[in-house]
């Protein structure tokens, strides 16, 4: 076989758009994404996931490499693969910001250490709930799932064809509302008994104003807040599950494929 260039260019094409990709998606994603992870490995993990999908991909139709219109391709399948990055990403955030308006709110977000992915100082409840809802992801097949839908997108969108609407994009912002939701319901015994926790403080207060409840009140607080999470920690995976199908569901709707 002779290797012209507009043969080259064919198969530098069709290893670079997948490649663009499904880079995106591990960049973003949960776990592949974080600091700690060497960046060669990332770049290994890259390229091994797109030699094992190329046989499934169509061939694109790209004629010139270094072209304007390659460079809008380039910018679409990043934008395709941070997407469904994004989606991993919000999951977890839900539990990790959970945890951070249980720390704060029961005076445990004193205890706070340095987040290895962010590099920022963060409630030590919340980077539990981070650990423990990416254990779940990793648990779940989350990965498994998020490479079959990578997978599943050259299909439903193929390089070069059409692309997201506007209305998707929209849908994408609105969807992250229920990040807010989840985290609140899910806060919302911890933070209802750490309510009438304080209301009878504020009752001792008026009653006897010359106890310090301050001093008295700050520990009892505290260890209130840990047996509250001891006895509602039974829902943590019941509301990972919900919040988990429907990343699942609606990362089908953006890329119209069905549920694995």
């Amino acid at each position: 076989m002779e290797f012209t260039e507009p043969v080259i260019n064919q198969y530098l094409a069709d290893f670079m758009m997948p490649f663009i990709r499904v880079s995106a998606l591990i960049m973003s994603m949960t776990g592949f994404g974080a600091r700690t992870i060497p960046t060669r490995i990332k770049l290994f993990l890259c390229v091994t996931v797109t030699i094992a999908i190329m046989p499934a991909i169509p061939p694109t139709n790209i004629e010139n490499l270094l072209s304007l219109n390659t460079m809008i391709l380039i910018a679409q399948q990043t934008i395709i693969g941070v997407m469904l990055g994004f989606m991993t990403i919000m999951v977890v955030d839900t539990f990790t910001l959970a945890g951070q308006i249980i720390a704060m709110q029961s005076g445990l977000g004193f205890a706070s250490l340095v987040d290895p992915a962010s590099g920022m100082n963060v409630p030590a409840i919340g980077q539990f709930f981070l650990i423990l809802s990416t254990l779940l992801f990793w648990v779940m097949d989350g990965h498994l799932a998020y490479l079959q839908f990578i997978t599943a997108s050259f299909d439903t969108f193929p390089i070069g064809g059409e692309h997201f609407v506007s209305l998707k994009y929209k849908e994408i912002v609105l969807w992250g509302g229920w990040m807010f939701t989840t985290a609140l319901s899910l806060a919302l015994a911890p933070l209802t008994a750490m309510l009438l926790i304080n209301f009878s403080f504020g009752v001792m207060t008026r009653a006897a104003p010359q106890l310090n409840i301050f001093a008295i009140g700050f520990p009892i607080t505290m260890m209130a807040g840990l047996l509250i999470m001891w006895l509602t920690f039974g829902n943590f995976l019941t509301h990972f599950e919900l919040q988990w199908q429907r990343a699942l569901d609606f990362s089908c709707y953006l890329i119209d494929c069905k549920a694995p």
